[in-house]
């Protein structure tokens, strides 16, 4: 079956927020768009509404998750009241659903076929990595039509492995899903590169064109990072299906 030329009357938009200029303050210091974290639900509500107003969407179809460091994905084709329950990644193919993963040291991964006009967003933490959600979401993305081979990834900023210390035996049981995520941090200590496992699982499933935001959220101070500074905010990461006029 031939394929089919990307529709010309849309175009797929990714956007990563970092952590100002916003409404919240310290610790949550001041574009937090995350609102499980303890920060003022006003300022929140007014970073969630100046991320609407940057972008061009309507704040209701600004679409959010119950991210739950697992591999549950939804499929969302309207705007939703309320995050999505229990999932760690969500698809679609509507034009104007903004798709957001809400992360402070984990991996955003977003996800995006221009050909069938399908894209995912998925949260790839320690405990995702280690369970498949990047697979499980690019295998959903397929059921809309999607081919592997067709999909780009964008890896937004996190932690990076001179800066994930952990235990050997968890260094051992991410790196037997994800290959290529053991490493040693600055330290000389066991670490993982969680960036680097999720280019290999991409890869696995035939996802071969994959960039990368190199900044380490530990070590940039104009990002959110939770192995830094415990209490704190979350920046997002952002796609959505614009249509031309």
């Amino acid at each position: 079956m031939p394929s089919t030329a990307p529709d010309s009357t849309r175009r797929i938009r990714r956007v990563l927020s970092t952590r100002s200029p916003g409404a919240s303050r310290a610790p949550y210091n001041s574009f937090n768009l995350g609102t499980h974290v303890g920060d003022d639900a006003d300022a929140v509500a007014q970073n969630r509404a100046r991320l609407a107003d940057a972008i061009g969407v309507p704040g209701p179809n600004l679409v959010w998750m119950e991210q739950v460091h697992g591999r549950g994905v939804a499929v969302v084709s309207t705007p939703q009241q309320e995050p999505v329950p229990m999932v760690d990644a969500l698809v679609s193919d509507t034009p104007g659903i903004a798709l957001n993963v809400l992360t402070a040291d984990c991996v955003p991964v977003l996800l995006w076929d221009d050909e069938s006009g399908v894209i995912g967003a998925a949260h790839a933490g320690r405990h995702g990595v280690r369970l498949g959600v990047v697979k499980a979401t690019v295998e959903r993305m397929r059921e809309l039509g999607a081919r592997p081979e067709r999909i780009d990834a964008l890896l937004g900023p996190a932690i990076c492995g001179s800066c994930y210390e952990v235990p050997a035996a968890m260094q051992a049981d991410v790196e037997a899903a994800a290959p290529g995520s053991a490493c040693a941090t600055r330290r000389g200590t066991t670490g993982l590169d969680l960036p680097a496992g999720v280019v290999a699982q991409l890869t696995a499933v035939g996802v071969s064109r994959v960039q990368r935001d190199h900044r380490c959220t530990a070590e940039d101070d104009g990002l959110f990072s939770y192995r830094r500074d415990g209490r704190t905010g979350r920046q997002t990461a952002v796609i959505w299906i614009e249509e031309r006029r």
